[in-house]
């Protein structure tokens, strides 16, 4: 079930809120605890809160401290973006997120309001959110001063941006539009947007657009003198009082807010007449300007009368005031509840409800983002430590990976090598690492050498190893790491940073060996690419794998896939599709899927298969039409180590995508080998991946 939604606007003014608190109550009927987060607000004053946030969750009660509900301020994202740290932003958000959906059923998320300096880049900054997030979205757009191509223009081109970036789009509103255009608007979403998209149009509502008396009293700063029970009036109009009264009279409109200088009594009493006389409309309000206030016996007489509207006494000429009252724009706040009950109103009548609720509660996420897969992968870490030897203690990248991992504290570590030649090699790097949180361990001066050489000699005589050739090889740093995961005085290794991959795995191959039931050792690789993660396998492991091989590979990939939470669709490749090539190596392909199905009949496998058919929707369609797998291939078996080993590093190289791996799979404990050019990133994800590897023995 998908947990999220995210709203996005295409502008400011758009309405949003109106359907976060439509959405926020629509919710709470489908499900018990709904969460709601937005990852971006506006700058607010020391000492306040943003608005919204406050709304909602005092509104809806929901069980949220204010500081959870958003990530970054508006001039927080402009300061990281000037500094071009646009991974810092959206690790944040996602760990932010992350907190509340490990709380609730369901969670809100609602995008930014476009207001203010940064706005330009808002737009890429929604997209990315919500692509990261892996949850679906509503767009939205207003119909104010637009005409009819260009809200629909508008509408179409959010959806092709989000659309083009991998985001699924449920829903499409148009909000604020004239009454009489609602048909002919929803007729031109229905016609050309895809038929599974839902569509909602909600005509303009006046009494919506309206500031309340207390929206104007913060924002002009002013006393209110009486009437506070009444502060919740929408101002539905304004108007000047500076000629006589028996003039001004015919000026009154239905819950007009009357403007005057403080100083007019006339007028001033004249309106709260007027508010109580059959002949007039109600007003919502009077703004007394200049910081003039009434005198003593009108105060008496206003305090006299059966029913008082708020009297606000503000500094400022009448003409600067009402300016500055035309533009304030209105927002919800949690005691207006007559506004909120109108917004729900509106939002259930004119979106369809049903079918929104039910798109929600089946979307399923297409896939997996690369930095929501790094995330995931750190939290399963930390949730159940493992401790990892790195053999390479004394590499530069190694050190600085380790760095890293200890500031996250997701492993313990135990480094191998001389502990002064580790000490000078970190103060050359300038790393500043407690070495009390970190064990080093010189292998031949290690309490546990005599031990460990007596388990070799033990496990290898029957291949002519004596207990001296014992000795002389677990001072190899490969043998004594890969015997501290054997006899559990580790959890796993990472080793192959200064090392062949023949010199890493040899000693895992001969007394860590393999889980029962795997008759081959293999790797895979995470690719992650831009907007998404897939495993490619084997790419490092074995050079010319029989069909049975590739049988076992597939079945271990798939196992590994679904073990770090990405759906195993497996496509088998070759260079043809389905019954249409011959040969022998497409044969063994054919063969191995086969074999695949056989063993594992719940897997969801397509071989051979080319990988533009495997990829790409379109190219499936005309070569397997009625495949589950082809056009949306989340693991990928090589036929061999030449196909593979190109492939992988032509599509990490040419599309910067980051390859995670080899990881290897099959063995009894986790050992994992690392490429001679590894980065530091690198050797950090795949201790993390073999952290989470241990947890499973």
């Amino acid at each position: 079930m998908n947990k999220a939604v995210y709203i996005a606007t295409t502008e400011a003014k758009s309405g949003k809120s109106i359907i976060s608190i439509g959405l926020m109550q629509m919710l709470l009927g489908k499900t018990a605890k709904v969460g709601y987060f937005r990852p971006i607000i506006d700058d607010y004053k020391s000492g306040k809160k943003d608005n919204h946030i406050d709304t909602i969750l005092s509104y809806f009660d929901i069980q949220m401290n204010y500081e959870e509900a958003f990530a970054f301020t508006r001039s927080e994202i402009i300061h990281k973006n000037n500094q071009n740290k646009d991974d810092e932003i959206i690790t944040k958000i996602i760990e932010k997120y992350k907190a509340i959906e490990d709380r609730f059923d369901f969670i809100l998320v609602e995008g930014t309001d476009f207001s203010g300096e940064g706005a330009i880049i808002e737009w890429d900054i929604n997209v990315l959110v919500a692509k990261n997030l892996g949850i679906p979205t509503i767009l939205i757009s207003t119909g104010v001063g637009k005409s009819l191509d260009d809200l629909i223009g508008n509408l179409y081109m959010a959806y092709d941006s989000f659309k083009d970036k991998g985001v699924e789009v449920l829903m499409v509103i148009a909000n604020k539009v004239q009454p009489e255009n609602v048909q002919l608007i929803k007729n031109e979403l229905q016609k050309n947007l895809p038929e599974k998209i839902l569509s909602g149009v909600i005509p303009l509502n006046k009494s919506l657009a309206n500031p309340t008396v207390k929206e104007i009293v913060e924002e002009l700063n002013g006393k209110v003198l009486f009437g506070e029970e009444y502060i919740n009036n929408e101002a539905g109009a304004f108007s000047v009082g500076a000629m006589q009264l028996r003039n001004y009279l015919t000026h009154l409109k239905e819950n007009s807010l009357v403007i005057t200088p403080g100083d007019r009594a006339d007028i001033i009493l004249g309106a709260l007449q007027a508010n109580i006389s059959a002949n007039y409309p109600p007003i919502s309000g009077v703004i007394l300007t200049g910081g003039l206030l009434p005198e003593e016996p009108i105060n008496q007489l206003i305090e006299g009368l059966s029913e008082v509207i708020p009297v606000i006494s503000v500094q400022g000429g009448t003409y600067s005031i009402t300016n500055r009252i035309g533009a304030i724009q209105p927002k919800m706040y949690a005691e207006n509840v007559n506004k909120i009950t109108a917004s729900i109103q509106v939002f259930e009548k004119h979106i369809p409800v049903d079918a929104l609720a039910e798109r929600l509660i089946t979307f399923e996420a297409n896939g997996i983002t690369p930095r929501m897969f790094q995330y995931n992968m750190l939290k399963r870490a930390l949730s159940n430590k493992k401790h990892i030897v790195l053999p390479e203690g004394t590499d530069d990248r190694v050190l600085l990976a380790t760095k890293k991992l200890m500031d996250t504290d997701a492993v313990n570590i135990t480094l191998l090598g001389d502990k002064v030649d580790i000490e000078n090699k970190l103060m050359q790097l300038d790393i500043s690492l407690d070495l009390n949180k970190i064990n080093i361990i010189n292998p031949e001066e290690s309490e546990h050498f005599e031990d460990y050489s007596q388990t070799l000699y033990e496990l290898r005589k029957h291949k002519n190893v004596n207990l001296a050739m014992a000795k002389d090889l677990m001072a190899d740093v490969s043998y004594y790491g890969s015997m501290m995961v054997y006899k559990g005085d580790a959890d796993g290794m990472v080793s192959g940073a200064a090392h062949t991959t023949q010199h890493t795995i040899r000693p895992a191959l001969q007394f860590i060996k393999t889980k029962p039931g795997v008759s081959v050792v293999s790797s895979v690789f995470f690719m992650c690419l831009e907007d998404r993660v897939t495993v490619y396998g084997d790419c490092a492991i074995n050079p010319n794998p029989t069909a049975e091989q590739l049988a076992a590979i597939a079945i271990s990939s798939a196992e590994t896939s679904l073990a770090f939470g990405i759906e195993p669709k497996i496509a088998m490749l070759s260079y043809s599709s389905g019954s249409s090539g011959v040969g022998e190596d497409v044969d063994r392909v054919r063969k191995a899927t086969e074999l695949v199905k056989e063993m594992s009949p719940n897997l969801k496998i397509e071989g051979p298969i080319q990988y533009d058919a495997a990829v790409d929707m379109n190219v499936a369609k005309s070569k397997l039409p009625n495949s589950e797998v082809a056009g949306q291939a989340t693991v990928f078996i090589f036929p061999d180590l030449n196909t593979g080993n190109n492939t992988y590093k032509a599509v990490q190289r040419e599309t910067k995508a980051l390859a995670i791996g080899p990881v290897l799979q099959g063995l009894n404990k986790p050992v994992n080998d690392l490429s001679r050019g590894c980065t530091v990133d690198d050797i950090y994800n795949t201790v993390i991946i073999t952290a989470i590897q241990a947890q499973g023995f």
